[in-house]
């Protein structure tokens, strides 16, 4: 199977880059939008996840990976959201940041500027390889 490439944003305060490093891995819950819906349901273990944090930092920081495809999300109230587990892999060299991307030709038409609510989005192979190449 083809790997595939991923996005996940999360705010700071509720879930940094930091977290997740401690943690080593974690359910990704609380996705509560049918389009991140969508991409969750797709994710597969092996998938390639950029982690963004968002509000304060707008940067891309890290680099996950999936390790366990959709199950039922246990803080939902209702029936049919989902979550995934996500590895940590490494930190990137450096933040690529909001400013960044959107400076970038190749980035122009990344969920993450059309779509800038959407927390989980899916990322074409070349567009992954540039936000990981301005990362070095």
């Amino acid at each position: 199977m083809t790997t595939q490439y991923w996005l996940v944003k999360s705010e700071p305060e509720a879930y940094a880059w930091a977290d997740l490093e401690r943690d080593g891995r974690t359910a990704w819950t609380g996705v509560r939008n049918y389009q991140a819906r969508i991409h969750l349901n797709a994710m597969r273990p092996g998938d390639r996840v950029l982690f963004y944090e968002s509000v304060t930092t707008k940067a891309v920081v890290g680099l996950a990976e999936v390790t366990k495809r959709a199950f039922p999300d246990a803080t939902a109230d209702e029936p049919g959201w989902v979550a995934v587990e996500l590895k940590s892999v490494r930190a990137l060299p450096r933040p690529v940041t909001l400013a960044a991307i959107k400076a970038a030709p190749a980035l122009a038409n990344i969920a993450l500027l059309r779509q800038s609510r959407l927390s989980v989005m899916s990322l074409r192979a070349e567009e992954f390889a540039a936000i990981i190449k301005l990362a070095t």
